[in-house]
C-alpha cells in the first residue's frame, strides 16, 4: 500500500505510522499534518529518515496542498481532527473547521481521482453516540443513534455523516471506526491519563471531574493499530466497525490504579468542579470486528497502563516542553 496519513504526528496516529511501517515493510507513508498544538515532529523523530515514510506540512482545508499530497498514494487513512472536548467548549470554531470542513474537503479530492484510491478509512469516536447510564448494561455498537453531546462529538458526527454520504451518493470506497479512548505512549498532556500520572510523578493534586464516576471504556493504542490494520485488510466497503478495549473503571478507578503503581497517597486526588455535558458513560460491543475481522484486544489495562507510567518516567524531555502548550 502507499498510504496518506492525514494527523499523523498527534497521538494515535504517529503510533499507527509507526506500527504500519514495522509490520509493513513494503509499504510506503505520507504523513500530512498541520502540526497544531497536539502535533508533534518529536512524535516520529526516531523514524524520520525510514525510506518508506516522507513528511508533508499542510492543512486538510488546503485543497491543493492535499492534491499535490494524494498524487502517488492509494490508500488514506484520516486522523486528522480536534479531539479535546474541553477545548470544544470553551472555542468551537476550528473543531467545525478541522473536522468537518476539512474532512469534506479530503473526501472531495478522493471523488475527484476516480479510481486511484482504494480505500479511504476515517477514524472516528464513541462519543458520536451519546452517553450511557451508570444503572445499564447497554452498549453502543454499529447500529446505535447518533446523540452527540458536546461541540467536539457534533463535529466527529457530521464528519462520519458525510463519508457515509459519499460512500452511498459517490460510490467512495469509505470504511468507518468509532473507537473507545486511547491511551498509550505520545499521548498528549493535557488527556486525563496523562495529567493523572504527571502529576502523581511530582506529587501535585489530581484533578478530577465531580464525582469522578464517569466511566469510560479505555483501549491501547496499540490494539487500536491493529483494529485499523485489521479493517484495511480486511473490512468490507460501506462498513463501520466498533472498536473497543474492553475495560471500563471509572475515572477515579482509573486514578487510584495510577497511584497504586506509583506508590502514591490518595490524598493527591482533588474533586474540582465537573465539565458542562459531562457524558457518564461510554460502553463499546466490538463483537462486530471479532466476529468479521478475527481481532479483539490483546493489551489489558493494567500492563499497558503500568508501560505507559514507565514511558513518562523515560521521556521527560518529550513531556515537558509540551506543558508550556497546554491551556487546561
Amino acid at each position: 500500500m502507499r498510504i496518506l496519513v492525514t494527523g499523523g504526528a498527534g497521538f494515535i496516529g504517529s503510533n499507527f505510522i509507526r506500527y504500519w511501517l514495522s509490520n509493513h515493510q513494503n509499504d510506503s507513508i505520507v504523513n500530512f499534518d498541520a502540526l497544531t498544538y497536539a502535533g508533534n515532529p518529536e512524535n516520529l523523530r526516531d523514524i524520520e529518515n525510514h525510506p518508506g515514510y516522507k513528511f508533508v506540512h499542510g492543512n486538510i482545508c488546503d485543497s491543493e496542498a492535499l492534491k499535490k499530497s494524494m498524487e502517488d498514494v492509494d490508500t488514506v487513512v484520516h486522523f486528522a481532527a480536534e479531539s479535546h472536548v474541553d477545548r470544544s467548549i470553551a472555542d468551537s470554531d476550528v473543531f467545525i473547521k478541522t473536522n468537518v470542513l476539512g474532512t469534506h474537503k479530503l473526501l472531495e479530492e478522493i471523488r475527484c481521482r476516480g479510481d486511484q484510491i482504494k480505500r479511504f478509512h476515517h477514524i472516528s469516536t464513541d462519543e458520536v453516540f451519546g452517553a450511557l447510564p451508570l444503572s445499564t448494561p447497554d452498549r453502543f455498537h454499529e447500529n446505535t443513534l447518533y446523540k452527540p453531546r458536546s461541540p467536539y462529538s457534533a463535529s466527529k458526527a457530521a464528519s462520519d455523516h458525510l463519508c457515509r454520504a459519499y460512500f452511498h451518493t459517490h460510490d467512495l470506497p469509505v470504511t468507518i471506526s468509532n473507537c473507545s479512548n486511547n491511551y498509550g505512549p505520545y499521548m498528549f498532556p493535557e488527556k486525563f491519563i496523562p495529567v493523572v500520572i504527571l502529576n502523581a510523578l511530582e506529587d501535585k493534586p489530581i484533578p478530577i471531574y465531580g464525582d469522578g464516576l464517569y466511566v469510560r471504556d479505555w483501549i491501547h493504542v496499540m490494539d487500536h493499530c491493529r483494529g485499523i490494520e485489521a479493517i484495511l485488510e480486511r473490512g468490507r466497503i460501506g462498513e463501520t466497525y466498533c472498536l473497543g478495549g474492553e475495560y471500563e473503571p471509572s475515572n477515579l478507578e482509573v486514578v487510584k490504579t495510577v497511584l497504586e503503581i506509583l506508590n502514591k497517597p490518595l490524598s493527591l486526588i482533588t474533586h474540582v468542579q465537573d465539565r458542562q455535558g459531562h457524558d457518564r458513560r461510554y460502553s463499546i460491543d466490538d463483537s462486530k470486528a471479532r466476529r468479521e475481522l478475527e481481532w479483539r484486544p490483546q493489551i489489558s489495562f493494567r500492563q499497558g497502563l503500568i508501560e505507559m507510567i514507565d514511558w513518562y518516567k523515560d521521556n521527560e524531555s518529550w513531556w515537558r516542553p509540551l506543558m508550556a502548550k497546554s491551556k487546561f
